[in-house]
């Protein structure tokens, strides 16, 4: 039995009578199991990087088409926006459903029948599979349209790249010419059993910065140091130096991470003393103070300590995504859906954050929403479903589209009521 069978199976046998659209929900997500399993394999076999996603886009297109929805494309390239209008529209309110759809540059390894063709190309996150939930959830909703208002379906590209596909569609103007009240996203989680929905108030994933910093000073013979200003030395007090910003300015309440991952300086020569030193990293964190605050103190670290040896630093920052920071509200209105999806006892509302990073969170500066985690691991340990993401041996569990499926269905017959269903 399914996950979804069982989550029906648990709501009719509680004391509390079954919910027809719920039931016809599943319904729903079982008939159309086999199509859209097999677009989401179509896309496996397909993969493609940022903003060259044309194989999904058409595959996209085509389906919309079938379903008689009406849809944008070429939103920040391969993009497409979707609209299904509900049975009413009496509430005017709108709310946005987000799937991506890039691959990685990541070679396959995992001997599936529907393994990628394309040589150094992968869908190893499972950005396959979102895209396949929220078309699950698209030929629902364009069937039953059991809803008073509008929702909004946003495929994107390009969100596993520094530039996001969803601050191209956001700069492209896409929330002027498809305003939305709220805007929800799902992401397969391979830590968490399938069946589990994980989800928090706050920061979700973390934003993400890259730094790189040159310490410039004055080379010479590695046997007269006194002569020279050694920009070894300098940069080996800055990398030490600004783990402490972490330790003892920040509140253990307010994680964040500084990664130096790349130090490069010298000839190669073992008696020169070389005239600069670069180091690059990462920086993550949970909310926007915490991220600009760590920024700041960095810059401020690598002037003082070089300027303290006589040597000059010069530092650049890049953003590449915000934090993913959930909103309060819809947070607790996403639990009481996926309870009904999956039962109350497989919801989790105060999951611990990732410092991975997501451009779902360029979304929710500007819109309140919440990103949650669908459980996809199985119980055999070998099971490609249990692979990290970024893992050349890792697939989607195309359970996952029943579940999200099910729960953005959910989410806009709950949020958009018929006033028939309202009473």
């Amino acid at each position: 039995m399914s996950v979804v069978s069982q989550a029906l199976h648990q709501s009719s046998s509680s004391h509390c009578q079954p919910d027809e659209q719920m039931r016809g929900i599943f319904d729903a997500m079982d008939q159309s199991f086999d199509e859209l399993s097999q677009c989401r394999h179509a896309l496996h076999e397909h993969p493609q990087v940022a903003y060259e996603e044309e194989f999904a886009s058409d595959l996209i297109a085509k389906k919309l088409d079938e379903w008689h929805i009406e849809y944008e494309r070429g939103w920040a390239a391969t993009g497409i926006v979707a609209t299904i209008t509900g049975q009413a529209n009496s509430s005017r309110k709108t709310i946005g459903l987000r799937a991506d759809f890039d691959a990685l540059e990541v070679e396959e390894k995992t001997s599936l029948p529907y393994a990628s063709r394309s040589q150094g190309k992968m869908h190893a996150c499972g950005h396959d599979g979102h895209t396949a939930t929220l078309l699950a959830a698209a030929k629902y909703l364009s069937e039953t349209r059991n809803f008073d208002g509008t929702v909004k379906l946003i495929f994107q590209p390009a969100e596993e790249v520094a530039d996001s596909g969803a601050a191209k569609m956001i700069e492209e103007g896409l929330l002027q010419s498809h305003p939305m009240d709220a805007i929800y996203g799902v992401h397969n989680w391979p830590s968490l059993q399938v069946g589990k929905v994980a989800m928090r108030t706050g920061g979700m994933l973390a934003s993400v910065d890259r730094f790189d910093v040159t310490i410039r000073g004055r080379g010479g013979h590695g046997a007269m140091p006194h002569l020279t200003v050694d920009p070894v030395i300098v940069a080996t007090y800055i990398v030490s130096q600004i783990q402490s910003i972490i330790s003892r300015e920040l509140s253990p309440s307010s994680p964040a991470v500084i990664s130096v991952t790349n130090i490069n300086g010298g000839t190669g020569a073992y008696s020169v003393i070389p005239e600069y030193v670069k180091f690059s990293g990462t920086i993550r964190a949970l909310d926007q103070k915490t991220r600009e605050y760590v920024i700041r103190r960095i810059e401020e670290i690598c002037n003082l300590i070089a300027s303290s040896h006589s040597a000059t630093a010069t530092c650049y920052f890049a953003g590449e995504n915000d934090p993913t920071v959930n909103d309060a509200r819809c947070v607790a209105f996403c639990s009481a859906v996926a309870s009904e999806v999956v039962g109350d006892h497989n919801v989790i509302t105060d999951y611990d954050p990732c410092m991975g990073g997501e451009d779902f969170g360029v979304f929710l500066k500007h819109i309140p929403g919440a990103f949650v985690f669908l459980g996809q691991a199985t119980s055999d340990p070998q099971s490609p479903h249990n692979r990290s993401l970024h893992n050349d041996r890792y697939d989607f569990n195309d359970e996952l589209i029943k579940i999200g499926g099910a729960y953005f269905s959910r989410l806009v017959e709950r949020s958009m009521p018929l006033a028939s269903a309202a009473e």
